[in-house]
């Protein structure tokens, strides 16, 4: 018996030991709690786990805990961080990206997926490993994204004219609103909320699911739903460190984030509705842009774009002609 017990106790040394040397993975985003960012995590980093029965643990690390988006794709590339969530910020890492910053480029969900399928994957995701190393695992959702500010509400794009609006870290978006009137600038998502209480900017826009976790309905008096941009997100790692990893746990990681696609769709879905209820409960004012009148002050973007990225020109007629 005393032998038994002894053997018992060294299998449970040994299984405790396993457990604490186990391989300890971090996925990094901007996202804070009830955002789209972090209830997708949240869905993977459970699917991911159970997919891995031990073999790792991965750990969520969301409201930029580990610094922004373009901080934390350099923490991939150094191997100290494991994967991120990238959004606006790709298409500052890849020129080609840029194609999803183009105004109303996006119908709808239904369009992007036709369009992951027959250029973001075959084309946009292949250049980008090859080019960088970055490795998009799975494409998610940021969503569209709306105007929010404290000066009024916006019709048309002449509306913008002085207004101090925060963007992404993206020279297109940057260009895009310089176009339409407003004085872009480019902020980290964390530093947002307080920029707008103390009016070091007027406005910004997002996706409601950012716009209600981040609280900038309480320190906003207008949203208008202008839908000028369609943001994927990418699950993203650096083939440096990926490569490192046993082939069963790259198995296990990649396929609970394609899995957690459809999860990411249906939530989205649902906060484009819950989350406007929320904005408007807090008090602000909302109003439907006219989309024809951002549409028509687009076409310098596009033409910026053709001109500047050397496929610019073919991608943007590629991703147009999903949508018919």
């Amino acid at each position: 018996m005393k032998i038994t017990k002894v053997f018992a106790t060294l299998i449970s040394i040994c299984m405790v030991s396993m457990s604490a040397n186990a391989l300890e993975l971090k996925f990094g985003h901007v996202g804070a709690p009830g955002s789209l960012f972090n209830d997708s995590a949240e869905h993977f980093v459970k699917l991911a786990n159970q997919k891995l029965a031990g073999k790792a643990k991965v750990t969520n690390f969301g409201s930029s805990q580990l610094g922004g988006d373009k901080e934390m794709m350099q923490k991939i590339k150094l191997g100290t961080i494991d994967m991120t969530l990238p959004s606006s910020v790709m298409a500052s890492v890849h020129d080609e990206f840029g194609v999803f910053e183009m105004p109303y480029i996006i119908k709808d969900r239904a369009h992007m997926a036709k369009v992951e399928q027959q250029v973001l994957r075959p084309i946009l995701a292949k250049n980008l490993e090859e080019k960088t190393g970055y490795k998009i695992l799975a494409v998610w959702e940021n969503g569209f994204r709306h105007i929010t500010n404290n000066k009024k509400p916006i019709n048309i794009p002449e509306d913008l004219q002085g207004i101090k609006l925060r963007t992404p870290q993206s020279k297109w978006r940057l260009k895009m609103f310089q176009a339409y009137g407003a004085n872009p600038t480019p902020m980290g998502l964390s530093e947002v909320f307080t920029a707008l209480k103390t009016g070091t900017m007027d406005g910004q826009e997002n996706p409601y699911a950012q716009i209600a976790s981040s609280k900038f309905q309480e320190v906003q008096k207008y949203l208008s739903i202008t839908s000028h941009v369609y943001t994927p997100a990418y699950v993203t790692v650096h083939k440096d460190h990926w490569n490192k990893l046993p082939a069963d746990v790259r198995t296990a990681l990649e396929a609970a984030a394609k899995e957690s696609q459809a999860y990411v769709y249906k939530r989205a879905a649902e906060l484009d509705v819950s989350d406007l209820e929320v904005i408007k409960k807090a008090g602000v004012a909302v109003n439907i842009a006219n989309r024809d009148a951002f549409v028509k002050a687009s076409d310098v973007i596009y033409k910026q774009f053709a001109d500047e990225v050397k496929t610019g020109a073919a991608l943007t007629k590629q991703v147009l002609d999903l949508a018919k």
